[in-house]
């Protein structure tokens, strides 16, 4: 299958891609290639990719339509995989412009090409944060979803919105992924358990937000890669009876489904590696929530149960690729 996966050097993106191509398909990557974080993150993991025959990179902005639809002309990709994005609920409350480039008019891009271009499925990343300061958990497709605490759920409660006109005015099969704390190798170093593991490694003090009293549902990288593929495989469909129509488009959730104190959460990087933390608890900051869990009944339901990574492998397994990273063993420049 030919796949266009926008977002490709990202972190989800690359692990995405990386399962795809392992697996036969022709996928072409498209990125920015912007300075969130450092781009020589992206960069190495962009070079990985590029290790693979049937992977291509192009380099462009989603929010310029005409670059994108010339790359959808070009490659005529049966789906899409829409990772791209401007991420970080703080950074939102500063630079509200840059999310609403990427997040909504970047995805009205997308949306446009793929019906243009007659796209078979399209998939895309919502988030865990379109819950809001939902108080019932666990977090069900079902719930509220219109009390937004922070700009960037905002703008991905838009993007199903925007999607579901989509399917319902021209067909166009989607999938919106509710991805919970996704944390493992190649992760970015503005989530927590880089810059946990950072400031144990460098003698830091750990900034621990609510005084330690929350609950993050976290999802290991490649749990999240391997729902995104089977969900990719198995499209909605149009349904139709005498009472009710209903467009081929669907959210769910992708998380662990065992969410965990985040002072048990630092105290496993502790472990890891084998050093105590030094914190310093805080008031709650805004746009973040107490408590996030993900119930997975439609994942299950579409994909089957899956078998997930325990939190104590993938933190293990993180502290280990940080370590390898940041000493230069795994910069692929």
């Amino acid at each position: 299958m030919r796949i266009l996966v926008t977002g490709a050097a990202g972190f989800i993106g690359m692990h995405v891609c990386q399962l795809l191509l392992s697996r036969g398909d022709q996928v072409l990557g498209v990125d920015n290639l912007n300075d969130y974080y450092d781009p020589a993150l992206k960069i190495s993991r962009l070079n990985l990719l590029k290790s693979y025959s049937n992977f291509e990179f192009n380099k462009l902005d989603i929010s310029e339509a005409t670059p994108l639809n010339a790359a959808f002309q070009k490659y005529a990709p049966e789906a899409v995989i829409n990772l791209a994005a401007q991420a970080g609920v703080r950074y939102s409350i500063d630079r509200p412009d840059i999310y609403i480039r990427s997040n909504i008019v970047g995805f009205a891009n997308i949306l446009e090409a793929c019906r243009l271009h007659e796209v078979k499925h399209f998939v895309y990343a919502s988030s865990s944060s379109v819950y809001g300061s939902n108080t019932k958990v666990p977090f069900g497709i079902s719930d509220r979803t219109d009390n937004p605490v922070s700009l960037y759920a905002a703008t991905k409660k838009s993007n199903e919105l925007m999607a579901h006109s989509y399917s319902h005015l021209f067909n166009l099969p989607s999938t919106g992924i509710r991805f919970f704390t996704v944390y493992g190798p190649w992760g970015r170093p503005d989530m927590a358990p880089w810059l946990f593991t950072e400031a144990i490694s460098r003698n830091q003090t750990i900034k621990v937000f609510n005084q330690g009293r929350m609950e993050r549902d976290f999802t290991y990288i490649s749990d999240a890669a391997n729902a995104t593929s089977l969900l990719l495989d198995k499209p909605p469909t149009y349904f139709e009876d005498i009472k009710s129509s209903y467009p081929p488009c669907r959210v769910v959730n992708v998380g662990g489904d065992s969410p965990i104190q985040l002072l048990n959460f630092i105290e496993l990087i502790e472990n890891a590696m084998v050093k105590k933390a030094t914190k310093c608890f805080l008031p709650m900051q805004p746009g973040d929530v107490v408590a996030t869990w993900a119930d997975l009944t439609e994942l299950h339901q579409i994909i089957g149960c899956q078998a997930k990574v325990s939190i104590q492998s993938g933190i293990a397994s993180w502290v280990d690729w940080y370590q390898k990273y940041t000493s230069g063993e795994l910069s692929l420049h």
